[in-house]
């Protein structure tokens, strides 16, 4: 029992730096992100817009995983900052490549349109997927 304390708090100071480095990467992701779209996530929410709620969970979920897979892999706290910025640089990708592809993608959202919304998911999750398959080598 004494072992496992022990290696508790040597471990404890490391396990929070990266947890909140974690967290704060997937802050300003979620925040910047919100700020990239053309369309304002929370206030369409607020007003009971399940496309809108679905995008930005998708995007939440998009951003965490590949996060949480760095977390894993990561060497050190550069590492782990590096590769969340690298994920969202792609989530910010797989957007705008949904955007092009179904034209107006925030106006559909807007719009309350689910599918749109599930097409985005579904390409944010598939990046998210892959992005973290790749980064856990």
């Amino acid at each position: 029992m004494e072992e496992a304390l022990m290696a508790l708090w040597a471990g404890l100071p490391i396990f929070i730096v990266h947890s909140l480095t974690s967290l704060v990467l997937l802050g300003v992701g979620i925040a910047v992100y919100m700020r990239f779209t053309k369309h304002d996530e929370l206030a369409l929410i607020r007003a009971g817009n399940v496309a809108a709620a679905l995008s930005l969970g998708g995007a939440i979920v998009g951003l965490a995983l590949p996060i949480a897979f760095s977390l894993a892999a990561a060497v050190s706290l550069w590492d782990l900052v590096i590769w969340g910025i690298v994920a969202f640089v792609l989530q910010l990708v797989a957007f705008r490549l949904v955007d092009l592809f179904l034209k107006d993608l925030s106006h559909r959202i807007e719009a309350g349109e689910m599918g749109a919304a599930v097409l985005l998911v579904a390409f944010k999750l598939a990046t998210a997927f892959i992005n973290s398959a790749a980064i856990a080598g």
